[in-house]
């Protein structure tokens, strides 16, 4: 039988769901919230932003990250900006502007009411973070600054030059730092979730390995709260520090956590291309730098071909032999075009052979026109960084010479099935930021991640919690409940089949062949026969992996090619289920793009100018849901549920950017 997906959106109009919401929603007085233990995984924008105001709130508070330091959480690695509807710049902006660009975006596969408290939201946290200290750029008269990012026609993503995630990630770290010095927030880092513990139906604790010792323990609460961010990890090649993983959300998903639009990944087009097959991750260069970089490629193969050579320069390529195709292909938008579209574009006129890298995989992405418009001091001050981290890591001076670019797997749109008040379809489990589905649908809109994790943990959870907790005796579960017990063995069990299989080949190498099964079959383009290759091809490399992995060391010390496996074998489990997912859904939708399924020179919406060929082709009939998995056994094809998507506020229409 088919699990009923309650979303819980409040009834009423859409501008007044989330204040009426928080006016019904159940309290817990002061003296009881100190009585309650929530466990946040993550110490991220969400998780820290979540465990400093919980703490804040009065309840206890136990923090885990598998960094060192809560500041290392992967958050600090975002560059561009955050968005808000502040509408500084008299250009048009509101709450539904963003919340319209923000469903558009995502080729309207997103649960309106969710996107509209985050649009709703985002006003709040710029000040939140201004009272914090967090040093946004300013104009000349002291008034904060705004760039555009792509997907939006107006000025509404603040930054902190090309390093926006680190500074925002500082002032929440300060916020969680204060409540650690309290003693309302206990911390644990090195350690790792290694599983989730359901009691009686309910989410009451966590199982964790201490990175340093291996001790392997169990933490009881009366809540659970993962923030974990994302899986483009799975792709082996992408913009992700080299630890983030899948783990929290998979073993969820093991116990019974729907898992939503796995098939729903995100390639940014602006990364430095690939420059080897031992290469370890990718580097991203931020979307900002498409404000005033202009994207193009050479208008003929054989102009390529002599860059590719190094026989000519390209400043030695006059203007009319340039392609500035984003700008010929979507003029209203054009090099702020967004993400999805943005990278196909780059893909297409490299697989015609107009590519620039030396593998023939690349773009431009050109600074010449700016530099000479506004003065290379003024690119310096808003780019400096960024200028300078490409500059060592390729080699070229981007202020003589344009910056070469290609897409790569970046940010990951599915995650856990959540509710109007972030909670799973396990009662007490909590899901926050990149780690759930809930607010971006097929496609995320530039500077809206670190939006998404600083709403769901300042702002949404501190105020929905308690929907949960108030049903909820405190301490109810101990540690002595069977079940903590059989889960502590259980992750000690797959510990020691790790360490026994003493095979012959790396963790890494394993990753790697599942990347690029990924990346192949199910990457920026999917379609069927690739996918029925790709669910043949990881089953065979999992079934290796427990064969043949080799992991040294032992589970009684520092040691990382453990934790390395432990990820890796979740993650060629996850990927069959990231595939079953682009199989089932017959549609091109944002970042799932399937080639069977895009518009072409016969269709009426061609002929009428509303679309053009090539375009990614939505099928509203038959996939306006939310595709919610329910895990059943290892290489198991897993069961569908469905959470219909409703719009009374926009209307689904070709999603055009000319």
């Amino acid at each position: 039988m088919s699990l009923v997906l309650d979303s819980k959106v409040p009834p009423g109009p859409l501008d007044q769901k989330w204040s009426q919401h928080k006016i019904n929603s159940a309290l817990i007085n002061p003296a009881n919230k100190r009585k309650f233990t929530i466990l946040v995984v993550g110490s991220g924008l969400a998780g820290g932003a979540a465990a400093a105001t919980l703490s804040e709130l009065g309840y206890k508070v136990k923090c885990f990250c598998y960094q060192d330091s809560p500041r290392r959480a992967h958050s600090i690695a975002a560059q561009g900006g955050i968005n808000a509807a502040k509408n500084y710049q008299n250009d048009g902006d509101s709450v539904f502007r963003l919340f319209y660009d923000t469903i558009k975006g995502g080729d309207f596969r997103s649960r309106e009411a969710n996107v509209y408290r985050l649009a709703e939201v985002s006003a709040n946290i710029i000040d939140q973070c201004v009272a914090q200290g967090v040093p946004f750029a300013r104009e000349y008269g002291g008034l904060l600054d705004n760039r555009s990012f792509g997907g939006a026609q107006v000025k509404r993503t603040f930054y902190a030059r090309g390093q926006t995630g680190q500074q925002l990630l500082l002032g929440c770290y300060q916020a969680l730092e204060k409540e650690i010095r309290r003693g309302g927030v206990e911390m644990f880092p090195q350690t790792e979730m290694l599983d989730l513990v359901v009691a009686d139906g309910h989410a009451k604790g966590i199982i964790t390995r201490d990175l340093r010792t291996g001790q392997i323990d169990a933490h009881v609460a009366d809540a659970v709260i993962l923030a974990t961010g994302g899986y483009g990890n799975a792709f082996y090649l992408s913009t992700n520090a080299m630890g983030c993983n899948v783990m929290a959300a998979y073993r969820a998903h093991r116990r019974g956590a729907l898992f939503a639009n796995p098939c729903y990944t995100q390639i940014h087009p602006t990364c430095i291309p690939v420059s080897g097959d031992y290469q370890s991750k990718l580097t991203l260069m931020s979307e900002s730098l498409r404000n005033d970089g202009r994207i193009w490629v050479p208008r003929e193969k054989a102009t390529a071909e002599k860059l590719r050579q190094g026989a000519i320069e390209p400043r030695e390529i006059a203007e009319e032999d340039r392609d500035y195709y984003l700008e010929r292909k979507y003029p209203s938008f054009g090099n702020l075009s967004p993400r999805d579209i943005a990278s196909r574009s780059a893909k297409e006129v490299c697989d015609e052979g107009r590519g620039v890298a030396p593998t023939g995989k690349g773009v431009f992405l050109d600074f010449r026109d700016a530099i000479e418009r506004d003065g290379a001091e003024a690119i310096k001050a808003r780019y400096g960084n960024l200028f300078q981290m490409y500059e060592k890591i390729h080699g070229d001076d981007p202020y003589a010479t344009p910056m070469q670019i290609y897409p790569a797997v970046h940010y990951t749109m599915g995650g856990l099935w959540v509710d109007y008040d972030l909670m799973s379809n396990i009662p007490g489990l909590h899901v926050l930021g990149e780690a759930n589905f809930s607010d971006h649908g097929a496609n995320r809109l530039g500077a809206s991640a670190l939006m998404q994790g600083l709403a769901d943990g300042y702002f949404v959870i501190p105020a929905t919690i308690a929907n949960y907790l108030a049903t909820q005796t405190p301490g109810s579960v101990t540690a002595s409940h069977p079940e903590f017990k059989r889960c502590k063995e259980q992750v000690r069990d797959r510990i020691a089949t790790i360490l026994q299989v003493r095979g012959r080949r790396s963790v890494d190498s394993f990753h790697r062949e599942l990347g690029t099964t990924l990346w192949d079959h199910c990457g920026m383009e999917r379609n069927r026969e690739g996918l029925q290759k790709a669910l043949k091809e990881i089953p065979r490399i999992r079934d290796e992996f427990w064969e043949n992995v080799a992991v040294p060391g032992n589970a009684s010390e520092l040691n990382q090619e453990l934790e390395k496996a432990g990820r890796v074998a979740d993650f060629l489990e996850f990927g069959e289920l990231l595939c079953h997912d682009a199989l089932h859904r017959e549609e091109s939708c944002g970042g799932h793009f399937r080639t069977e399924y895009q518009f072409t020179a016969d269709d009426e919406e061609v002929r009428d100018g509303r679309t053009q060929p090539g375009e990614a082709k939505r099928d509203d009939t038959h996939f306006t849901y939310v595709a919610a998995w329910e895990f059943t056994d290892v290489g198991k094809r897993p069961t569908l549920h469905k959470e219909p998507l409703h719009f009374e506020e926009v209307t689904p229409s070709i999603r055009s950017y000319k």
